[in-house]
């Protein structure tokens, strides 16, 4: 496990919910203040509050839209269209490892088996935010 990943557990066990816990992570490789980032993300923790897409990921999706993105209309090409499809193959990557990317097929919610812990989706989407920043590096 990287020391990432293990940052962002001990956030989970400290009380962060699964978005905070991802996103806070990567706080220092961003320059975003950890309490700035925490507030962000605190309404995507439960899959937004309502077992939709794992929290995790989302936390994920705003490490990726922060390194992708232009920042403003107005310093270049737009970047959603790029950023949005960058999101949907690291989505995808974690739906392949897991089974899925809802938050309540993944606590088995509706059929009784769980198909991943909180923790494990956590270790899961630091993994592969981690893997979407080096092959960005290499680039």
């Amino acid at each position: 496990m990287s020391t990432k990943a293990e940052q962002a557990i001990a956030f989970h066990d400290k009380g962060y919910n699964c978005a905070q816990a991802v996103a806070c992570s990567f706080c220092k490789e961003f320059g975003v203040e950890e309490e700035e980032m925490f507030r962000i993300a605190e309404g995507f923790g439960l899959g937004m509050g309502m077992m939709e897409v794992c929290g995790a990921l989302s936390g994920m999706m705003m490490i990726i839209g922060l390194e992708n993105s232009v920042g403003d209309p107005e310093k270049g090409k737009l970047t959603k269209g790029d950023t949005y499809r960058k999101v949907k193959e690291y989505v995808r990557k974690f739906q392949e490892q897991n089974g899925s990317y809802l938050c309540r097929e993944l606590k088995g919610v509706e059929t009784g088996k769980v198909l991943r812990s909180c923790p494990d989706c956590i270790r899961d989407a630091v993994a592969l935010t981690e893997e979407y920043l080096e092959a960005r590096k290499e680039k």
